[in-house]
C-alpha cells in the first residue's frame, strides 16, 4: 500500500514539470489525482500514463488566473473523486527582464497565474478540505521568494507574496485540520525557462545552468512534495526549500 492511499488530490499546472511529475508521484503512492491545466491534449497523455501504471486520474481542462475556471476544476475534482483532501497549487508563470521596458501585460499574466490563480483555487478547495477531514494544501512558490535578482523583480514580487500567504493561511488552517507547506525550489529543468524568449534573459538563464552544474528535476520536487503530505496526520512540513546542490542564491 502506498503511502498515499485513499489521498484524493487537485494538482494545478499538471501538464509539464513539477505538475507533471507530482500527479505521477503521487498516483504511484496510491492517490487519486486529478490533473488541471490548459493544455488537455498533454493531460490526456499523462492520464493514460498514470493509468496504464495502475493509478486513477481525471484530466480537466482549467485556466486557473480564471476564477471560475479555477472554481470548476475544484468543485468538478471533488465530485469526480467523492471528495478532496490535497490541493497543489503549482501553476506558475516565470517572465524575466528589467523594469524598463517590459510590457505590463507580462506583469499582470504572472499576477492572474501564480498569485490570483492560487487564491481562487484555495479559496474553493478549503472548504471541502476542511469539510472532508481535513488534509492538505501545497504551495509550490520558489527560490526566488526568498531572494532577489536583477531583472526578476515581478516574478519575486509573486513568489515573495505565495510565502507570505503561506504561512498566513498554515495559521488558519491549523484550527481547521488543514496543514499547508510551502515548497521552494531552486533551479529545476522544466519549461518554466523557456517562457523567456528576451536574449539577455535567455543568456543569464543559461550561465546559471552552467554554473550550477546539474539542476534540479521534476522528479525531486515531487518527492518533496509527497513527503510532504504523506506525514502523519500530526505533522505538519511547513517550509521545504530545494536548492540543486551546486546553485550558491
Amino acid at each position: 500500500m502506498g503511502r498515499l492511499e485513499g489521498r484524493r488530490a487537485v494538482i494545478t499546472g499538471a501538464s509539464s514539470g513539477i505538475g507533471e511529475a507530482t500527479a505521477v508521484a503521487m498516483a504511484h503512492e496510491g492517490a487519486a489525482v486529478v490533473l488541471g491545466a490548459r493544455r488537455k491534449d498533454r493531460l490526456d497523455e499523462l492520464v493514460a500514463r498514470i493509468e496504464s501504471e495502475g493509478g486513477t486520474a481525471i484530466a480537466i481542462e482549467a485556466d486557473i488566473s480564471d476564477e471560475e475556471q479555477a472554481r470548476g476544476l475544484v468543485e468538478t475534482a471533488s465530485a469526480e473523486l467523492g471528495g478532496l483532501d490535497c490541493l497543489v497549487n503549482n501553476a506558475g508563470v516565470m517572465l524575466l527582464g528589467p523594469l524598463q521596458g517590459a510590457d505590463p501585460q507580462e506583469w499582470r499574466r504572472m499576477i492572474a497565474v501564480n498569485l490570483l490563480g492560487l487564491l481562487y483555487c484555495t479559496h474553493y478547495s478549503l472548504p471541502l478540505i476542511r469539510d472532508g477531514g481535513g488534509g492538505d494544501i501545497v504551495n509550490v512558490a520558489s527560490v526566488a521568494g526568498r531572494t532577489a535578482s536583477l531583472g526578476s523583480g515581478v516574478y519575486n514580487m509573486t513568489k515573495w507574496g505565495v510565502v507570505g500567504f503561506s504561512e498566513s493561511l498554515r495559521q488558519e488552517g491549523a484550527h481547521i485540520g488543514v496543514r499547508v507547506t510551502c515548497v521552494e525550489p531552486g533551479f529545476v529543468d522544466t519549461e518554466l525557462q523557456g517562457h523567456n524568449d528576451n536574449p539577455i534573459v535567455v543568456e543569464q538563464i543559461e550561465k546559471m545552468r552552467e554554473s550550477t552544474g546539474k539542476v534540479l528535476e521534476a522528479a525531486d520536487i515531487a518527492n518533496a512534495v509527497v513527503y510532504a503530505v504523506g506525514q502523519p496526520k500530526h505533522v505538519s512540513i511547513n517550509e521545504v526549500l530545494v536548492r540543486p546542490a551546486g546553485q550558491t542564491r
